[in-house]
């Protein structure tokens, strides 16, 4: 079998849907790939798909993770008159919902359909024109007329993105709905294959996990760390890119898109992990920024650092504007930088390389 290009990959990664919760078609598209070159693949009953490269039976495993779904939204309730009303799925922000084309999808195929939006001329205070919307406004217009002509499409617990968007603004501006973190499965499945490339000089066994359910919870990334047990992981996620207006840089820092990653210092984030990165980042001239974890980082890190007797672990961030819209953007020079950072540091580990605080 011909392995897909890298770009052809990306994009079909980015295009395919994987709503949290629902994310069995974006992990077929991972697990496809990555079997190309991986020594073996796995998933858990949950869905989580993790690809091995395997050196010597007892050498120290690192684990490199992203999580595979996506925010959207799921049918709650269908109307008399057939109008779809819905719940988020994850952190989904309802008053970028209105007027938007979506997708409901469901066993049978995928069914188009609009969210509702009252035309500006015929709003008013009792209707909710000029107030945010709560998901309980938000409904979707499928074009029929009935609660029966709509069950024969639909039903309630189907899920829904918005519509495909992946498009390159120029040379190396991203843009698509699900670049968190769909983007991170590309990152690790680049880097993995990169290793395979280089195994003969290889000192560790190297799984890369492509998690479910991080948007309400990272419980895929518990489940899969717990079962592999790894002896150190870096995980990869998108953070917030501070550099579009209205944006406080002394409340939520300074990252900058194409700027290189966001290494994360604090809470789940073992000290001496971050400094191996940041000694990787210079001895190869890859550029990078910082940011402060105040409790939480808000990634798989949280789920992943504490399992068993600890994980010494360690987040490397892509940065990322629009976080949780349709239309996020990311610079592919950033992703490049991260792909090299991940790849160079766990090449250059040693079997008998290990992390304390002591």
């Amino acid at each position: 079998m011909i392995i897909p290009s890298a770009p052809d990959f990306l994009e079909s990664l980015l295009t395919t849907p994987s709503p949290t919760g629902y994310e069995t078609a974006g992990v077929r598209v991972w697990k496809e790939y990555v079997e190309h070159f991986a020594d073996e693949v796995i998933t858990d009953s949950y869905g989580s798909c993790a690809a091995k490269v395997l050196t010597q039976k007892d050498a120290p495993t690192i684990l490199i993770e992203a999580h595979c779904d996506e925010i959207g939204m799921v049918v709650q309730h269908i109307t008399e008159k057939g109008f779809v009303y819905v719940n988020k799925l994850g952190g989904s922000d309802s008053t970028i919902a209105r007027a938007k084309k979506v997708i409901i999808h469901n066993r049978k195929a995928k069914v188009v359909g609009v969210t509702g939006n009252i035309a500006i001329h015929l709003q008013n205070q009792k209707n909710g024109g000029g107030k945010e919307p709560s998901w309980k406004d938000i409904y979707i217009d499928i074009g029929v007329t009935s609660r029966e002509e709509a069950l024969e499409l639909v039903q309630v617990g189907d899920p829904i993105t918005y519509e495909d968007n992946f498009e390159f603004l120029n040379d190396h501006v991203l843009t698509a709905r699900a670049l968190d973190n769909r983007i991170g499965g590309y990152i690790i499945a680049q880097v993995l294959r990169m290793l395979k490339n280089t195994s003969e000089d290889l000192q560790l066994n190297v799984v890369a996990v492509n998690s479910v359910q991080e948007e309400v919870g990272g419980f895929g990334a518990r489940m899969m760390s717990y079962r592999l047990d790894p002896d150190l992981a870096l995980v990869t996620d998108v953070t917030h890119a501070t550099d579009s207006p209205g944006i406080d840089h002394k409340e939520h820092g300074t990252v900058r898109l194409s700027h290189g990653p966001s290494i994360q210092h604090g809470g789940a984030n073992h000290p001496s992990v971050v400094q191996y990165l940041e000694e990787v980042a210079l001895k190869h001239n890859i550029q990078i920024q910082h940011e402060a974890t105040s409790v939480r980082t808000g990634t798989d890190t949280d789920s992943i650092f504490y399992q068993k007797t600890g994980i010494p672990s360690a987040l490397i961030s892509l940065p990322l504007r629009y976080m949780h819209s349709p239309v996020e953007i990311c610079s592919m020079q950033d992703v490049e930088a991260l792909i090299q950072l991940m790849y160079e540091s766990i090449a250059g580990l040693k079997a008998d390389q290990s992390f304390s605080v002591h």
